[in-house]
């Protein structure tokens, strides 16, 4: 049965490592689904006949409903506890899940994905908030590092996994099987958690700011669709003027969440907590390193599959050496001397831009992944490692204790925005050289693009760390 949540502990006593397990696997399943189906894009591009946009509004889609709602879901669980809203959104993404795996056509396939997403929003908020509420001090380092490797490790899970499923291709099911795998093991999960998740006093007197959550969403949408969709319609006047409106949004959506905490209500973005100490700047940091790092993954991964002619299996093991260095150094960057904890976020970005270059020359004239490719591959998952963690560590330090749904909602919110930037704009780079030259020299230039943006991040996150409390 459910248990009333005891205190922060400073251990990791039997009950909070069950409760840890249980969370950590729902954010397993919402990471695993970000990244399982970029293997299957291929196949699926075959079977529906989908275009580039189709794809990456199916790639992205999950991740755009999950960006834009996670700070409505953590609400939600603040109101109505994280415990029931967890359990409702895993319902949910567990169904959507076998509704993506039923599709018929490219449409049904976005819609379902949209329906993913929004499942993923409601549990994955709680996860965070509940870390934050079990563990404190050097368990809740702990408890974030353990955090950082799951979202490292769903990704490359996915990758694998996704893999294996296209390529065993059971029962015929080809890549429908990468969505269906969720279903059996989002109900084991479900009977899981009820058993084992506290249960936590709801705050009624918080309300969903509506206003704020319309405007978010439609800001994220005027701004990502048309960079997604923009190059099949050769970025006709229609998606600029969706652009551009889409930046005033971002004005509008200020000016709402202002209004409405003057109003003494309750915005998605509270004053109090945006101005907490480096939240913000950390926010972008995180942000900038999701822009990289999924860019790099989406156009690696068509271009392994496809000039290369790698099976989908081969194509996902490639990303092994990146996923197992980067769990390393989520795990283990508190061993390090403390007095070099504050270079270490830059420094793992200035790694992440060495690698990538590194990899742009090793892979621009054509050649495939040998020992000197998966090297690059594990330094830039070093450097993400050192730079993903540590900084989600100390931004939430600075944070106190009731506002610890708020912020982390606007830190998971951010790498979620971070990851459809990602894909709308190195994606659609990938995408559009593809056309006029060699994916070879398409997916080097990606990579020299990410190489720049990780030197800026690294500039980025020298103002975060200053601006955390040490």
């Amino acid at each position: 049965m459910s248990q009333t949540i005891p205190p922060p502990t400073t251990s990791m006593n039997r009950h909070a490592i069950a409760t840890l397990v249980v969370l950590l696997t729902g954010q397993f399943m919402a990471v695993l689904d970000a990244s399982i189906v970029n293997v299957a894009v291929p196949a699926i591009r075959t079977d529906l006949r989908t275009g580039g946009a189709g794809l990456q509004l199916i790639v992205a889609g999950y991740v755009i409903a999950y960006a834009v709602l996670l700070v409505g879901g953590a609400r939600l669980g603040e109101r109505f506890t994280q415990r029931r809203v967890f359990l409702v959104g895993l319902a949910v993404f567990t169904v959507a899940s076998l509704a993506c795996g039923l599709a018929w056509n490219e449409l049904s396939l976005i819609v379902f994905r949209f329906g993913q997403g929004a499942g993923a929003a409601a549990m994955v908020p709680q996860v965070m908030t509940l870390i934050q509420r079990t563990f404190t001090g050097p368990a809740r380092a702990r408890a974030l590092g353990v955090y950082a490797t799951i979202v490292s490790g769903g990704v490359v899970a996915g990758q694998i996994l996704g893999g294996v499923i296209v390529d065993a291709d059971l029962a015929g099911s080809g890549w429908r099987g990468v969505f269906l795998v969720n279903v059996p093991l989002g109900l084991a999960l479900w009977v899981t958690a009820v058993r084992v998740l506290p249960v936590t006093a709801g705050r009624t007197d918080r309300r969903i700011d509506i206003a704020g959550l319309v405007t978010l969403t439609a800001t994220v949408l005027l701004l990502v669709v048309p960079l997604l969709v923009g190059r099949e319609f050769g970025f006709a006047r229609w998606t600029l003027l969706c652009a551009a409106a889409g930046v005033v949004g971002v004005a509008v959506f200020v000016a709402v969440e202002r209004r409405v905490a003057a109003r003494g209500r309750d915005p998605l973005f509270a004053p109090h907590v945006v101005g907490a100490a480096g939240l913000l700047p950390a926010a972008a940091t995180l942000a900038l390193i999701m822009v990289i790092f999924t860019g790099w993954l989406f156009a690696t991964t068509i271009h392994l599959q496809g000039e290369l002619g790698y099976s989908a299996l081969r194509a996902g093991l490639q990303f092994l050496p990146m996923g197992v260095a980067f769990a390393l150094a989520g795990l283990y960057w508190q061993r390090l001397p403390q007095r070099w904890f504050a270079r270490m976020i830059p420094l793992g970005l200035v790694l992440d831009g060495v690698a990538l270059g590194w990899l742009a020359a090793l892979l621009g004239d054509g050649a495939g992944v040998g020992i000197a490719a998966s090297t690059a591959f594990a330094l830039f998952g070093v450097g993400n490692g050192l730079a993903f963690s540590p900084l989600m560590t100390r931004a939430l330090a600075a944070v106190p204790l009731p506002s610890a749904a708020d912020a982390s909602g606007i830190l998971v919110t951010s790498v979620q925005l971070g990851i459809v930037a990602g894909i709308a704009s190195f994606g659609s780079v990938f995408l559009e050289l593809s056309e006029s030259m060699t994916s070879a020299e398409s997916v080097a230039l990606v990579y020299l693009g990410g190489a720049a943006a990780s030197l800026i991040a690294a500039g980025a996150a020298v103002l975060a760390v200053r601006r955390t409390r040490q």
